[in-house]
C-alpha cells in the first residue's frame, strides 16, 4: 500500500471501485451540511454524488462539524474523498464519494462557517446533529432557552456553538445583505423534523432580534424528511480492510448496508439537486413515512439496544439471531406499532417490516447495541413514548414497548446484569445516575424516580396509572428474571 486516497491517486484505484466522474475542482459549494458524521457520508452525500455524476456544477457539499475536528482531520488530507463500503452476506462493494469538497470545524473558526453560510451560492443547509443537537425539550419539541449553549449564543451571536445559533445569525446576515435565504432540511430522527427546526429557529430569532422570527417564518423553508440507512461506527478493522482493497490509505471510510431510503417534502424555493433521479422520494407530506420509520425501525432498534445489551449481546445481528428476540421484535412491530400507523394507499408495511428483520440480521454489519443505546433520554420520546401515548388513548396493550422503556431505566443505572459497569452516554447521564443511585435496584423506587424526568416523559405519562403500572411491572421483571427471560415471555 502506497500513499493516501486523494485526487492524485483516484486514477490508480482498482477498476472495480466506483469513483466520481465529474471535475471536483469545478464544483461550487451549494450545500452546507452541519453534523459531518458517518451517516451523512453514507446517505445524503451519496445521493448528491450520484446527482453530480449526472449534472456536475452547483451542488458541492461543505461539511461542518460542530464539535470534534476528527472527521475534518481525516478528510482534509484526502481533499474530502472517502470510501463507502456497502456490506452484506455476499461481500462488500466499494465506491469513492467526491461530493464533500470542503470541511470546517465550527469551534475553531465560527466566522469562517458563518461566511460560508452567507455565501449566496449556498442554497440548501442539511443537518444531522442528532436529537440533542436541537437544544430542545424532547417531550415538547420547544427550544430550551435555558440550555447553556443557547444562552452562550444569544450573548455571543457572532461566535455561535449551536445549530440554531449558526443558522439564525447567517439568515440575519443574508437578510441584511438582501440575499435570499437558504432552505433548511433536517435529516434527524425527530417527528416533524422540519416543523421542529423551524420552530427552534423562530424561537431563537425572537430572542435575538425583534421581528427576525417573523421574517424567518415568512421566508425560510424547513421541509421535513425521513432518512433510513443503517450505518455502524467505522472500526480500525474497516479502515485496514478498505485501504487494502484500494491500495492506498483511506483514513475516513464508512460502512453501511445496501438498503437506503430518503423521503422529503419538496419545498426548496431556491433549488436543490435532482436527488429523486437516484431513488429519493419527494412528497407533499412526509409524516406517514416518518412515523413508519421512527416507530418501526428506530423503536425496534432502541428496544434491541437496551434489552440486547442487558442480555449480553454486543451487536444487533447477534441479538436478532436469538429466536426469542426475533419473535419479540416481530410481535412488537405487528401488534403494538402497526395499528398506530396511517400510511398512504399502496404502502407496503408488511414488506417494510420483513425487510427490517432481514436488515437487523445482516451479519456483515457490526452495529453495536451500546452505540444505539446512546442518548436515550433524547430518543425515547420520539421512538417509543409517542406510540405508547397512542396505545393508551386507544385502551390497547403496550407490554413490549413498556419493556423497552423499563430496559432503558435498567440500563441507565450504569450496571449490567453481571454487575459490570455500563458506559452510559447521554446528555442527562449524571442526573440519571444520581436518581438511580438514590432509588437503588428496586423497581418501585427506580421507576418513579426516572419518570420524574419531565424532559423525557412530560407531565402526562407519570400521571397515567396504566403507564406507570406497566413500566414498573416490566422493570420488576428485569430485576427479578433478567432481560432474556422477559423478552422470551413476550415473544
Amino acid at each position: 500500500m502506497t500513499g493516501r486516497l486523494s485526487p492524485g491517486t483516484l486514477a490508480g484505484l482498482p477498476a472495480a471501485i466506483s469513483r466520481p466522474r465529474y471535475d471536483r475542482a469545478g464544483l461550487d459549494v451549494g450545500i452546507v451540511h452541519i453534523g459531518l458524521g458517518a451517516f451523512h457520508r453514507a446517505h445524503q452525500a451519496v445521493y448528491t454524488d450520484d446527482a453530480l455524476n449526472a449534472v456536475p456544477g452547483a451542488w458541492g457539499i461543505c461539511g461542518v462539524s460542530l464539535r470534534s475536528p476528527d472527521t475534518r482531520d481525516a478528510l482534509a488530507p484526502q481533499a474530502g474523498l472517502y470510501t463507502v463500503g456497502v456490506r452484506d452476506e455476499e461481500g462488500e462493494r466499494l465506491r469513492v464519494v467526491g461530493s464533500v469538497v470542503e470541511t470546517l470545524v465550527a469551534p475553531e473558526d465560527p466566522a469562517v462557517v458563518l461566511a460560508r453560510l452567507v455565501d449566496p451560492r449556498v442554497r440548501v443547509v442539511t443537518a444531522t446533529v442528532t436529537e440533542k443537537g436541537y437544544c430542545h425539550n424532547p417531550a415538547t419539541g420547544e427550544l430550551d432557552a435555558s440550555h447553556p449553549d443557547i444562552r452562550h449564543d444569544l450573548l455571543n451571536p457572532t461566535q455561535p456553538r449551536t445549530l440554531a445559533g449558526f443558522l439564525v445569525e447567517a439568515l440575519r446576515r443574508r437578510r441584511a445583505a438582501g440575499r435570499p435565504p437558504f432552505s433548511v432540511l433536517s435529516c434527524d430522527n425527530l417527528p416533524g423534523n422540519g416543523e421542529v427546526t423551524g420552530s427552534i429557529l423562530r424561537a431563537y430569532a425572537a430572542m435575538l432580534e425583534p421581528d427576525l422570527d417573523h421574517w424567518i417564518a415568512d421566508n425560510v423553508s424547513c421541509p421535513s424528511s425521513m432518512v433510513d440507512r443503517i450505518v455502524p461506527a467505522t472500526t480500525a478493522d474497516d479502515r485496514i480492510r478498505i485501504s487494502a482493497a484500494l491500495g492506498v490509505e483511506d483514513a475516513a471510510p464508512v460502512v453501511t448496508e445496501p438498503f437506503t431510503q430518503w423521503v422529503f417534502e419538496d419545498r426548496f424555493p431556491t433549488g436543490r439537486p435532482a436527488w429523486e433521479d437516484f431513488g429519493a422520494e419527494p412528497v407533499a407530506d412526509v409524516r406517514p413515512y416518518e412515523a413508519m420509520k421512527l416507530r418501526l425501525l428506530n423503536a425496534s432498534h432502541s428496544c434491541i439496544a437496551y434489552l440486547g445489551y442487558l442480555a449480553g449481546y454486543q451487536t444487533v445481528a447477534e441479538t436478532i439471531a436469538d429466536p426469542a428476540f426475533e419473535r419479540f421484535v416481530g410481535a412488537l412491530m405487528d401488534d403494538e406499532v402497526t395499528p398506530t400507523l396511517r400510511m398512504p394507499a399502496g404502502a407496503d408495511l408488511a414488506g417494510y417490516k420483513a425487510a427490517l428483520l432481514a436488515r437487523f440480521a445482516n451479519p456483515a454489519l457490526r452495529h453495536r447495541t451500546w452505540q444505539i443505546a446512546m442518548d436515550g433520554s433524547q430518543k425515547l420520546p420520539q421512538r417509543i413514548l409517542v406510540t405508547i401515548r397512542d396505545r393508551l388513548a386507544a385502551g390497547a396493550p403496550f407490554d413490549r414497548l413498556a419493556l423497552g422503556v423499563a430496559a432503558w431505566m435498567r440500563y441507565v443505572r450504569g450496571v449490567d446484569e453481571t454487575g459490570a459497569p455500563i458506559d452510559v452516554r447521554d446528555p442527562l447521564a449524571e442526573r440519571l445516575r444520581r436518581l438511580a443511585e438514590e432509588a437503588g435496584p428496586v423497581a418501585g423506587r427506580l421507576a418513579p424516580a426516572l419518570l420524574s424526568v419531565r424532559e423525557v416523559f412530560g407531565d402526562d405519562l407519570p400521571a397515567n396509572p396504566a403507564f406507570v403500572t406497566a413500566v414498573t411491572g416490566a422493570l420488576e421483571g428485569l430485576f427479578d428474571r433478567g432481560a432474556w427471560y422477559c423478552v422470551e415471555r413476550l415473544g
